[in-house]
Formats: C-alpha cells, sequence, structure tokens
C-alpha cells in the first residue's frame, strides 16, 4: 500500500514546489522582494513605529498574505495593500475577511509601482536592495510632507532614519 503512494506524494510535493517557485520566486523576481511573512512580532513593531492614528491612509507595498495591512486597519487605519503576485492576494482577501475587516482593508492586485501614493501618510516596505533606490525616488515624489516610512530590514540609502527597531527604520518625508 504504501509503495503505491510514494509516486502520489512524490508527484503531490513537485507539483506544490513547482507551484511555490513560479508564485513565489520567479514571479515577483525583478519586481521587488520574494513573499517571506513578517512575524507577529515584527508587524506589531513596524505598526508601533509607525504611529498609525485612527482615520489615516496607510498602505504596504508588496502586501503578501496581507498581515500588516491587518493589523493597520485593526489600528484604525485605512488600510491597503499592492501584491504583484495573485494567490497572494486571494490568499489576502480571504484573511481581511476572516478578520471582519472587508470594510476598512483592501489588497490591489498589481504593482505598487503604478500606484499614486500622495493619499497616505504611512508606508510600510519590506522589499530588496537592490529597488529601494528607485522606490526612494518614488516616495520622495509622491509622498506628502511629514508622511511615515517604515522598512524593515532594507535602507534607503539616501535617507537618514529617524528611529529604528532591531532591523525596522522610520523615515519621515521632508
Amino acid at each position: 500500500m504504501l509503495g503505491r503512494m510514494i509516486p502520489a506524494i512524490l508527484t503531490i510535493a513537485i507539483v506544490l514546489a513547482a507551484f511555490y517557485l513560479v508564485f513565489g520566486v520567479l514571479f515577483p523576481l525583478g519586481r521587488g522582494a520574494i513573499f517571506v511573512p513578517s512575524s507577529r512580532e515584527k508587524t506589531l513593531q513596524m505598526s508601533d513605529l509607525a504611529e498609525v492614528a485612527p482615520g489615516e491612509r496607510a498602505v504596504d507595498l508588496g502586501s503578501g498574505d496581507g498581515r500588516v495591512v491587518i493589523e493597520l486597519a485593526r489600528r484604525g487605519a485605512a488600510a491597503e495593500g499592492y501584491e504583484i503576485n495573485p494567490v497572494l492576494v486571494l490568499v489576502s482577501r480571504w484573511n481581511i475577511r476572516r478578520a471582519g475587516l472587508s470594510g476598512q482593508a483592501v489588497i490591489h492586485w498589481g504593482s505598487f509601482w503604478r500606484a499614486v501614493l500622495a493619499p497616505f501618510t504611512v508606508v510600510i516596505v519590506f522589499q530588496g536592495s537592490f529597488i529601494m533606490r528607485r522606490l526612494e525616488r518614488k516616495l520622495r515624489r509622491e509622498l506628502p510632507s511629514g508622511a511615515r516610512v517604515i522598512s524593515d530590514y532594507w535602507g534607503f540609502p539616501g535617507l537618514a532614519a529617524d528611529a529604528t527597531l532591531g532591523t525596522i527604520r522610520l523615515y519621515r518625508m521632508q
């Protein structure tokens, strides 16, 4: 019995690995970071450092499974996320519904490079080092003065952090 199940188990493992490689690694390659979910602790630390106030508009660029967007919405922000991976968009939307935040949080399927960021006062990013210079230019062009940008792990080459908490940095746009 077990001998007949091994080929089926291997087939499922190969399909899952291929699915992950296509949607988790190859799909986002060149567009931003691969999906690495933030821990609950990091999500809370980013939200704390951002000092999100009720009624603010906040966005997560490369929102993954939506956990940061959900935390921002729980703190009263009108929270949005941009995610290019269609599988993660579906997971995010399901997580938002499950959290009961459908009216306060939304995930957009598409590239954040095309998003207009001017309405946001809080921006969260966890992207690869290779896009941070370009992203910094976009943020400087579009964000209002005083907007807060939170970046985990990778910093912006031309901005000085106003505060740090471990690998998380807070920047205030001038």
